[in-house]
């Protein structure tokens, strides 16, 4: 397993992304870090893509296919999230979501490294590879959605603790109300429920693509994928005709996510690592 194709690059990720999580950003409060932490960050990332690859290519096997799994499928995940987050901490001031997102990236690529999945030698049907691309690009969506509801909730606390003086006066150093990571709350919360849409049209996809080129069964992950698709469709439903919001909105979101986690992650881990055995894609 050390000279697995996936060993090098894993290596290099999780060491990229302990350099983050260690290195001291003495202002990163005030909304700016040093410039070796975004390094880090990016040669973590890069690493970890190139892994990703190797591993779904499946280039230890003497059979060409495609490799999939529980840890696979949360690695891609977080690869997604961190490209989120990239994006975003340009425009938004992010105090300890970096460190957090490390941790959650290192704890990702290690599973995937020890525990890459099984190989597809067949997969079935031309349009196999497009289901297991717009599955993944669902979780990554809806995690990507995950993250901006905690900016949320973040923003919401540091409003409410910059707001609760005697006077009821905004003190010194605090931005206007809406704007405590620099970007007004309805319009962070407008963005979340966007990225909660177009998770749900991935999934929506994800399960068309499933039903009409696969063999559909109602196995686990059949269950759980078509329970959090009506979790996520309740929210949207709610959201555009009660005007849903804050924590009922979050609510709906984080019950949708533990839902879907479960549908593939859930029970691949089950089978994979639990009972050993063999599974259909």
């Amino acid at each position: 397993m050390i000279l697995s194709p996936t060993f090098w690059p894993s290596g290099v990720a999780v060491v990229a992304y302990a350099l983050a999580t260690l290195w001291p950003a003495r202002s990163e409060d005030a909304g700016t870090v040093d410039r070796a932490i975004p390094g880090a960050l990016l040669l973590g990332w890069l690493a970890q893509g190139l892994a990703i690859a190797l591993d779904v290519l499946s280039l230890d096997s003497p059979l060409p296919g495609a490799r999939f799994g529980f840890a696979p499928a949360l690695s891609v995940t977080a690869w997604l999230v961190l490209a989120v987050y990239a994006i975003e901490s340009r425009r938004l001031g992010l105090p300890g979501l970096r460190r957090s997102l490390a941790l959650l990236c290192i704890g990702a690529v290690v599973l995937a490294w020890r525990f890459p999945g099984q190989a597809y030698a067949n997969a079935g049907s031309a349009w196999a590879p497009l289901h297991w691309l717009t599955g993944f690009a669902s979780y990554g969506l809806i995690g990507a959605a995950l993250l901006h509801a905690a900016l949320l909730q973040h923003a919401e606390r540091r409003l409410r603790a910059g707001s609760g003086t005697a006077s009821g006066q905004i003190p010194s150093g605090v931005r206007p109300k809406g704007q405590a990571l620099g970007m007004p709350l309805l319009r962070l919360e407008s963005l979340t429920l966007r990225f909660v849409g177009a998770g749900f049209a991935m999934l929506s996809l994800t399960l068309l693509l499933g039903a009409a080129f696969a063999p559909w069964r109602w196995d686990h992950k059949t269950v759980f994928s078509v329970l959090s698709w009506g979790v996520f469709a309740t929210l949207l439903v709610g959201r555009a005709r009660f005007g849903w919001r804050g924590r009922q909105a979050i609510r709906w979101l984080v019950a949708g996510s533990t839902l879907l986690l479960l549908a593939y992650v859930g029970s691949r881990f089950v089978l994979e690592v639990i009972l050993h055995r063999p599974v259909v894609a």
